[in-house]
């Protein structure tokens, strides 16, 4: 049986959560043939092939999915005696993170985060992705670094901090034949309506909200998304109901109108969450204070 190589356990840990040796080795500043020589080194010592190759990526073995628990275990535990000493510097910091966030966020607060990176950590690289249901046991095994939004589903382990506080308002076509300047409930309701239902938007307090005030709402088309309802609502005659975050943006770039929701909706916090395994790495609290310092204030923290 070969020497084992702590630095070997990092690049299976991270083949695991990508299915991929050459993000692996992105994610940890190597080189793709080092990564697959210290995987090869890997299957030798364990003497178990650990990941084949699939339509889906790199997926483990069943040996492998039997060893990820004690491995993940040793590199906490290495990462917590490191991160009392070794702090992040940004400047010389090479390491990507990989954050969920909603659509709407990657349009509004993406593009600041990343000019903010391009100017103070020049070797720190990000990949999104789009909340889901699967985003809170994503972030318990490290495979997401954070996520920034409205998650009201997830259980005890997180700590969550809020940005900013969220609330909404109706758009509708810049010449809309029937809705001026001001939104009447009565027309609100008469009017036909584009739903979105985007996870981590609270876009559930609508329903909720419309639900309990007994309100009609003709509802003639459900995205998925946020990317399309400005172009949508500017050539139709449908309204939506949006962030205002969002609605501040679209009324730039489609010829649409923000109006006032003629009915009282409770605001949400967004917030950034992340797991209490991966509170105490320097990386990760570096990452959630920039975060914070760009989109706050900050207004507390607490674990879920």
């Amino acid at each position: 049986m070969s020497k084992l190589d702590l630095e070997w356990l990092a690049v299976f840990d991270e083949v695991y959560k990508t299915g991929s040796v050459s993000k692996a080795a992105e994610r940890l500043g190597i080189a793709q043939a080092a990564a697959s020589t210290m995987l090869n080194k890997l299957r030798a010592h364990f003497d178990d092939r650990l990941f084949a190759r699939t339509a889906q990526g790199m997926q483990p073995t069943p040996y492998a999915q039997r060893l990820c628990v004690h491995v993940r275990e040793v590199l906490a535990q290495l990462e917590q005696a490191r991160g009392s000493r070794i702090g992040f510097d940004p400047r010389e910091a090479r390491r990507s993170f990989r954050i969920c966030m909603t659509d709407i966020s990657e349009v509004v607060l993406l593009p600041a985060l990343l000019d903010h990176l391009r100017r103070t950590a020049p070797a720190v690289h990000l990949e999104t992705e789009i909340i889901s249901t699967d985003s809170g046991r994503r972030l318990a095994d490290g495979e997401v670094d954070l996520a920034v939004g409205f998650m009201s589903q997830l259980d005890a382990g997180f700590y969550q901090q809020t940005l900013f506080m969220q609330n909404f308002v109706c758009l509708a076509a810049r010449d809309h034949p029937r809705i001026g300047a001001r939104l009447t409930l009565k027309r609100f309701e008469a009017e036909a309506h584009a739903v979105i239902a985007s996870a981590g938007t609270g876009h559930a307090i609508i329903d909720k909200t419309v639900a309990r005030l007994g309100l009609a709402r003709n509802v003639v088309v459900r995205l998925s998304s946020f990317l399309s309802v400005a172009r949508i609502v500017a050539r139709t005659e449908l309204i939506a109901t949006v962030p205002r975050i969002l609605g501040e943006v679209l009324v730039t770039q489609e010829p649409v109108k923000m109006l006032e929701m003629p009915f009282a909706l409770p605001a949400y916090a967004v917030k950034q969450h992340w797991h209490e395994r991966f509170h105490a790495d320097p990386g990760n609290a570096w990452l959630r204070r920039t975060v914070a310092q760009l989109f706050g204030p900050q207004t507390g923290t607490g674990l879920a």
